[in-house]
């Protein structure tokens, strides 16, 4: 869930900071507060799937972590996820990030596209995480924001470049936020 809860924060700033004209400000209104009510909904579920799991482990008599050797299954489980992989792929994507933005400065590309570059960043490394966590569910929003930060970078270099925080950055945030929602509510439904 945790990796849920980042989804979904992030998601709802990326639809906070993009949702603005050519959008109106009703709609634009609108998505924010969806946004960061959905963001909102994945912080509650990750909380009752918390205590579910401290009801459960207290139920089948695992001692508390402290007293089991400061280690849990869990615990363990989530520790590979954050190896040599995973960390070589955190620093690519902050290479990739920040050198992809100096380029497009030196290269003068226009301001708009910079969240598309963003939300192609994030997403590819969405992509690559999926075999180092052997999770792939990950891979398909990965998969849509990366084609989102391509749109987006082709849409800078024409006279819709307004567009490019829309269809970049909202919506990227919307299916990082519905991604969470989606995938927290399995888990949370699935724990029962």
């Amino acid at each position: 869930m945790n990796g849920l809860l980042v989804g979904a924060v992030f998601g709802a700033v990326f639809v906070v900071v993009n949702a603005r004209s050519p959008l109106n400000t009703g709609a634009a209104d609108v998505l924010r507060v969806a946004a960061c009510l959905g963001a909102a909904a994945v912080v509650a579920m990750w909380f009752a799937t918390v205590r579910k799991e401290r009801s459960a482990a207290e139920a089948g008599g695992e001692r508390p972590a402290a007293e089991a050797g400061g280690k849990r299954p869990a615990a363990e489980a989530r520790k590979g996820m954050f190896g040599r992989g995973y960390l070589i792929i955190v620093a690519a994507e902050v290479l990739l990030l920040f050198g992809g933005l100096r380029v497009l400065a030196l290269l003068d590309r226009p301001e708009q596209g910079n969240v598309a570059w963003v939300a192609f960043v994030v997403g590819v490394h969405f992509v690559a995480l999926a075999p180092v966590w052997k999770d792939w569910s990950i891979a398909v929003p990965g998969a849509v924001l990366t084609v989102l930060g391509v749109a987006g970078l082709v849409l800078a270099s024409t006279p819709a470049v307004s567009w490019v925080p829309l269809l970049s950055g909202m919506l990227s945030g919307v299916v990082l936020v519905a991604g969470s929602v989606t995938f927290g509510w399995r888990s949370l439904v699935g724990a029962s």
